[in-house]
């Protein structure tokens, strides 16, 4: 009964082992990330359009939540770009942005998510996010990126623009751009040299100063920090707030009132569609950063585990006043070079949020917008990666049409639409592909008992049998193919007396694939040729044997391909090697 409680509750795993060393790495993290995650969870809540308080609420009863459930050691939860975008997005269908609904909108957003996590987690369905290609989820991580910083670029000119869209917000930034605020632009300007030179230099020049590379990493990484500090000394000192620098503010200082987000079915059923992409996006983030880090200490995730983390962590933000969350790549490669051992480090974390926004926020009162926004441009270019449309580009025209495809859906019409265009393109082109698969016409490579490709090896063929390999299971969508390749070829060799199927990589045969083969079994029957098949797999041909289609075979099943050579022609098998040849044309075989 207790291992299967901890299938489901894995703090019962790794609760048995913890000890007084396990807890000192844990708190020792959990400082670290507390002080990253305080700026950036200021930072993703402006992106997401909330207010500020919002987002340390996403970063305190979540993370709580999923050290009972999640299985990543390393793993560090919280609010996110991405899923601050696709917030701000869905939310702005609603309401208008800073306005209760809106607010409502987001925190509902996090209760569906959490929802459709946790459902999909009870029902063992991790595999879902193979269907998000890696083009289609490196071109919408690339577009989010471009489209996340130039969203903050009002922030950083000090001027009010709007629009979810990478042409309205160049539309709307051109029509104010003589509005600029010029301290603000300055302190934008500092706060993203500053930042660039913390992530590009700050790191190398720490190590020449003689300090270890892990403590080097750790101070580079909590950059923003820094940025922060000084920007918050420089407004009230300056009185910059008084001049047009747009500032935080005053932050409620209370802990979020927990309970359930009020009930709209109309407004639910809007963002359902929505809760279900962000579910998506968040899942496969988190299932990359987890599985990596995972990876680096022998360690593994259960991925449908890790979706009922994910959704119990959102049904909390959902109940806390917070925004959908999921596992963050940067605070989570903080949190493991910072020494986490166990899922509690992101409790202490929460517990540090927790004491931050009570006792902490009100030194935070002047810390300018536009230093948030060049956290969030500094933190996404790096999100950018051009070198993955190359490579794409040079290997695959198919996966790079989708990729091309979900960037520019996205960044002309938006997150939601992008995403949808980049799965569904995905899933058509596969459909395409495996609906023409790659079929040889194969014969024996002289002294071997191997056989392979006519056209790109000397092999032996034989007149009387033709050997076709399928490299590619069998479904509804590529039967007929099949098909028409068998009877082209039939077509072809008049002195053909028996077709033998290679089945080496037919992992599955559809219930319209096996129709196919019944009907050409009786075509060559009426034709005069047997059809044979060889090196089928076992699980296929133990369905196979529950069917009527073996008892009407007009030839045999054979363990090798050899073995059917052997038996149908065996003068092919003793033929000499001078008569191997590569044949230059799919039709033509002579032995």
């Amino acid at each position: 009964m207790l291992e299967k409680v901890a299938k489901y509750l894995p703090i019962l795993n790794w609760i048995k082992a913890y000890n007084s060393e396990t807890l000192a790495s844990d708190l020792v993290a959990s400082v670290i990330v507390t002080i990253m995650l305080i700026p950036q969870s200021l930072a993703y809540a402006l992106l997401a359009g909330l207010p500020p308080q919002i987002g340390l609420y996403a970063s305190i009863l979540p993370l709580v939540v999923y050290a009972l459930f999640g299985t990543s050691r390393s793993l560090a939860v919280g609010p996110v770009a991405i899923l601050s975008l696709m917030t701000a997005a869905a939310a702005g269908k609603i309401a208008a942005t800073g306005t209760v609904e809106y607010i409502e909108a987001a925190v509902i957003l996090a209760f569906l998510s959490g929802l459709i996590l946790l459902i999909l987690g009870m029902l063992r369905m991790g595999f879902l996010a193979n269907f998000l290609s890696h083009p289609v989820v490196s071109g919408f991580i690339t577009a989010s990126g471009i489209l996340i910083a130039a969203s903050q670029l009002k922030h950083i000119l000090g001027i009010r623009t709007e629009g979810h869209t990478l042409i309205e917000i160049i539309v709307s930034l051109g029509e104010k751009i003589d509005q600029v605020n010029v301290p603000t632009f300055a302190i934008g300007i500092s706060s993203l040299l500053l930042l660039f030179f913390i992530r590009s230099h700050l790191k190398s020049l720490l190590v020449a100063l003689g300090l270890p590379d892990k403590v080097a990493v750790i101070i580079s990484r909590a950059g923003p920090v820094f940025a922060v500090v000084a920007s918050i000394f420089a407004v009230s000192a300056f009185s910059l707030n008084d001049v047009g620098v747009s500032i935080l503010g005053d932050i409620p200082r209370d802990l979020p009132e927990i309970g359930l987000p009020a009930f709209d079915q109309d407004i639910w059923l809007q963002l359902v569609g929505s809760a279900g992409l962000i579910s998506l996006i968040g899942f496969v983030e988190s299932v990359s950063v987890g599985q990596t880090l995972a990876a680096k200490r022998r360690q593994r995730i259960d991925p449908n585990q890790e979706l009922i983390g994910l959704g119990v962590a959102n049904l909390a933000a959902g109940i806390s006043a917070g925004y959908p969350v999921t596992g963050g790549l940067a605070r989570s490669a903080v949190n493991f070079d910072a020494g986490a051992e166990t899922p509690a480090a992101g409790a202490f974390t929460a517990i540090g949020i927790a004491v931050a926004t009570i006792f902490l926020t009100p030194f935070l009162y002047f810390l300018p917008q536009a230093v948030l926004a060049a956290t969030i441009i500094v933190a996404v270019l790096s999100l950018v990666d051009l070198h993955a449309i190359k490579n794409v580009w040079a290997y695959s025209k198919h996966d790079f049409t989708a990729m091309i495809a979900t960037i520019i859906v996205t960044l002309v019409f938006g997150v939601e639409l992008g995403i949808t265009a980049g799965v569904m393109l995905s899933l058509v082109l596969h459909l395409y592909n495996t609906s023409r698969p790659h079929f040889a016409i194969v014969g024996r490579v002289p002294g071997t008992q191997h056989f392979r490709n006519i056209h790109r090896h000397q092999v032996i063929t034989s007149d009387r049998v033709s050997t076709i390999r399928v490299d590619e299971s069998l479904y509804f969508a590529n039967a007929r193919f099949l098909e028409e390749t068998i009877y082209n070829l039939v077509a072809e060799m008049s002195a053909i007396e028996h077709l033998v199927l290679m089945c080496p990589a037919v992992n599955h045969i559809d219930a319209s694939a096996l129709e196919s083969l019944e009907h050409i079994n009786h075509v060559l029957r009426d034709a005069g040729i047997s059809l044979h098949l060889s090196e089928v797999k076992g699980p296929v041909m133990d369905k196979l044997e529950g069917t009527s289609f073996l008892k009407g075979l007009t030839g045999k099943i054979y363990l090798h391909q050899y073995e059917a050579i052997g038996d149908l022609d065996r003068n092919c098998i003793d033929r000499p090697l001078e008569s191997a040849r590569m044949e230059p044309s799919p039709f033509h075989h002579s032995c």
